[in-house]
């Protein structure tokens, strides 16, 4: 059996936890079966397990379209491009709306079974239309077809279980849970300081942490509201790039500099840094914070746990089922609209409780190491890529023709 991965990021061009998900899995995936990778990019790697295949994503020649239309037209471009090499796989399985149009032409030309993983769903970011505009309706029906005519679907969650139930036709039977999961070799604790020094993070004194892109789904504006309320000795340091849209840029820009005239504590790293840089950081915080307003799994939190580190999340979607009330960390409750977009009724109450979890956790250095042995600990026992590849492996075996 071989199968082949439709995916917009793969190593080096990953920038969130979709990419994240797929370079892992494919790792593990590649000690049991041939495996094929194609995705955005220049890649052009082939080891006896694995081979990787990049496909230009270039809109340099799209110069007369609308600016926020030109990732759909280039993705649908990159996707037919996908599909030139014939197909041999037995089964194909795409990662986010990006790819999902290449795996229904391979459905439709080649025949081949579809799986689709779930990493996030276009009815419940309507923000994207920020980034998007028209696009979005055109995202959210690549997403509904591939998803509707998928021989299997992988909820990252059984909240997204939930969700992919509530707004897509598909079978229940047809829908598996697989969790995401973490390399534990590599995400360990580490006690080197380098990345501490380069940035002018005083080791001497605590910080919290936040690793993510700057997007509305990720919470980080709620997090920077936060700090006003936040203990004055503890640091904070906001590992943040790849802005959705200019105006969040603008406004993370805004909301950080009008926080930063009060207390010199507050440290942004406005890039996306090298894994090996992100782990040092995660081993030295004294607690990671996720701020999400809709979150259909999280790996960042699975990251900090396998770091030890104590984690203070937002109580929403799949983050509930990784991060165990104080006993891995502490989850804060978030009274949301009943609809998309998740923003919290009461925003300000939203940032000072997340201020006070941050707080009694950095208070309390005994709860810090209880949590950070446990977090690691269930990471252990539940989210290792080599039995979560085998969930999939199993998955893909009552589909191959």
């Amino acid at each position: 059996m071989k199968v082949l991965f439709y995916t917009r990021e793969f190593p080096p061009y990953v920038y969130g936890g979709a990419g994240v998900h797929v370079e892992y899995l494919a790792e593990g995936l590649s000690k049991l079966l041939p495996i094929e990778v194609r995705s955005f990019g220049d890649q052009d790697v082939a080891t006896e397990e694995m081979r990787v295949k990049g496909f230009t994503y270039d809109h340099t020649d799209f110069d007369s379209a609308d600016k926020k239309l030109k990732a759909i037209f280039q993705s649908l471009r990159t996707c037919i491009n996908m599909n030139i090499d014939p197909v041999e796989a037995d089964i194909v399985h795409c990662h986010t709306w990006y790819a999902h149009f290449a795996g229904i032409v391979s459905k439709l030309c080649y025949g081949t079974p579809l799986v689709i993983t779930t990493h996030s769903l276009e009815p419940l970011r309507p923000w994207k239309r920020e980034q998007l505009g028209r696009g979005y309706e055109a995202s959210s029906w690549i997403e509904r077809t591939a998803i509707e005519m998928a021989d299997a679907i992988i909820a990252v969650s059984e909240e997204t279980k939930v969700d992919v139930l509530e707004h897509f036709d598909v079978n229940p039977d047809k829908i598996k849970v697989i969790y995401n999961g973490i390399n534990l070799t590599e995400y360990k604790l580490k006690t080197t300081t380098e990345t501490l020094e380069r940035f002018n993070i005083d080791t001497t004194k605590p910080y919290v942490l936040f690793v993510g892109r700057i997007t509305r789904q990720k919470g980080i504006i709620h997090l920077v509201n936060a700090i006003k309320y936040m203990d004055e000795d503890t640091q904070v340091v906001l590992c943040a790039g790849a802005p959705d849209t200019s105006e969040i840029a603008k406004e993370m820009e805004e909301s950080v500099s009008q926080i930063s005239e009060h207390r010199d504590n507050v440290i942004w790293i406005a890039e996306m840094l090298p894994k090996e840089d992100t782990i040092e950081l995660y081993s030295h915080a004294s607690v990671f914070c996720c701020p999400s307003i809709y979150e259909p799994f999280g790996i960042i939190n699975l990251e900090a746990m396998a770091c030890e580190t104590a984690v203070v999340a937002s109580a929403v979607g799949g983050i509930k089922e990784v991060v165990v009330h104080e006993e891995t960390g502490l989850l804060v409750p978030v009274e949301q609209q009943n609809s998309a977009p998740f923003e919290p009724i009461n925003p300000e109450q939203f940032s000072k409780d997340l201020a006070n979890a941050v707080n009694k956790v950095i208070r309390d250095k005994i709860l810090q190491q209880a949590m950070g042995k446990a977090g690691r600990k269930r990471v252990e026992d539940v989210f290792d890529w080599a039995a979560i590849s085998k969930q999939v492996y199993e998955l893909y075996k009552t589909l191959k023709k």
